[in-house]
């Protein structure tokens, strides 16, 4: 099975419609105002009423209220939910959409039990650990670290970019992969020729 790829921290409709020229399967909206990435929720039904069908579009959020969750969902379309903070499953459940979870990779971390705690998810999203940071750090982690009969459940994301991808890959199996920052040319830019690159790195890989 082909890895799949989310080109997250979309801020322009032109990057949206590189990516799925490029060949991804889901774009990631930031709906977390501290965020260099981080739209509206106008902003974002500027981009999605554009995109073509069978592109899933997700929406990434950061400890966030059901109020404000459902005003997103109210105002665009939003296929999936990324809660990408420190959410317990009961915030993460009951908002009539799928939704995955991402984990920062702290030390200790047990992704067996969390792998339980968090059963109703479509899929867990690993990401590197830094304090003080919810994501976007440009670094990744010992890809070691992912148990072999995880790995096929999880989107693998942290510091991925066109030189490590198929690497990434070809090391952990993932489901699927998550890319942000390694494919712009400034934050919440991206770069077509970056896109491309990493999706030919992903192909390598599964080839």
């Amino acid at each position: 099975m082909r890895t799949r790829v989310k080109i997250c921290g979309i801020t322009r409709l032109e990057d949206a419609i590189a990516a799925i020229d490029a060949g991804c399967d889901a774009i990631g909206l930031v709906f977390y105002p501290p965020s260099p990435r981080a739209v509206t929720p106008e902003q974002a039904r500027g981009i999605v009423r554009c995109l073509p069908p069978f592109v899933t579009v997700t929406g990434l959020f950061v400890d966030a209220g059901r109020e404000a969750i459902a005003g997103v969902l109210e105002t665009t379309r939003i296929d999936l939910l990324q809660f990408h903070g420190n959410e317990t499953p009961e915030q993460c459940r009951g908002h009539g959409r799928p939704w995955i979870k991402a984990l920062r990779m702290r030390e200790g971390i047990d992704l067996e039990r969390l792998r339980d705690d968090y059963r109703e998810a479509s899929a867990l999203l690993l990401d590197t650990y830094r304090e003080g940071m919810v994501g976007g750090t440009g670094d990744t982690f010992d890809w070691d670290r992912v148990p072999a009969d995880l790995a096929g459940e999880i989107i693998l994301a942290g510091g991925l970019d066109p030189d490590n991808v198929e690497r990434a890959i070809r090391s952990v199996r993932p489901y699927a992969v998550d890319v942000s920052g390694g494919v712009e040319r400034n934050k919440g830019i991206k770069d077509r020729s970056r896109i491309s690159a990493f999706m030919r790195g992903v192909m390598r890989a599964d080839q």
